[in-house]
């Protein structure tokens, strides 16, 4: 311990002054305008697996860790649907899934937005249709963003939720990088 404390003593301070702050990164408050705007509140979504892998799962979980901080954008998952602005699903929708995600999609009140994540979830994958899957979820609900990828990154999902987002309000984006989400992920 005493070699360590000689070691601090002899180098000083070793780090570094923080930046200056760059206002080109003040995304985080528009996006919380645009949600306030368009909702009047926090946008709910509920996720539902139709009979995935969990791949997505796990990139749709690390959007609640701090580095994403979904929550501070003034979007929440909650667990009914009944309670939701938004479904993001995710696989493609097995044979025994079809009814429940049908009951969930009816569940959820209008106006509703779903958002297909995934390939399994946007073609079918590779699974596709047989007589266990009914491939991809436009198959059994209306779809307004599919967002490719297996499985995509959380910034691309996040992308997807804004552009359904955007798209239901029929307004631009507030920044670039919200219209290039909207570029890469796909309409339905």
């Amino acid at each position: 311990m005493l070699k360590t404390l000689r070691q601090i003593a002899t180098v000083g301070i070793a780090t570094e002054p923080p930046p200056a702050a760059d206002k080109s990164l003040r995304l985080r408050e528009a996006l919380q305008v645009r949600i306030l705007a368009v909702l009047g509140r926090a946008l709910c979504i509920r996720e539902v697996d139709a009979g995935s892998c969990n791949g997505c799962e796990l990139e749709i979980h690390a959007l609640n860790n701090p580095l994403y901080n979904l929550e501070g954008l003034g979007i929440r998952f909650v667990a009914s649907p009944r309670h939701a602005d938004l479904l993001l699903v995710t696989g493609p929708v097995s044979k025994h899934m079809e009814v429940a995600l049908r009951r969930t999609y009816d569940a959820t009140p209008d106006p509703k937005l779903v958002v297909a994540v995934g390939d399994c979830g946007c073609t079918g994958g590779i699974f596709g249709e047989s007589y266990a899957s009914r491939g991809r979820v436009a198959n059994v609900i209306p779809v307004d963003v599919a967002v490719p990828g297996c499985p995509p990154s959380p910034t691309r999902i996040l992308q997807g939720i804004l552009a359904a987002l955007v798209r239901s309000s029929g307004q631009e984006p507030p920044s670039s990088a919200a219209s290039d989400g909207q570029k890469n992920c796909e309409s339905a």
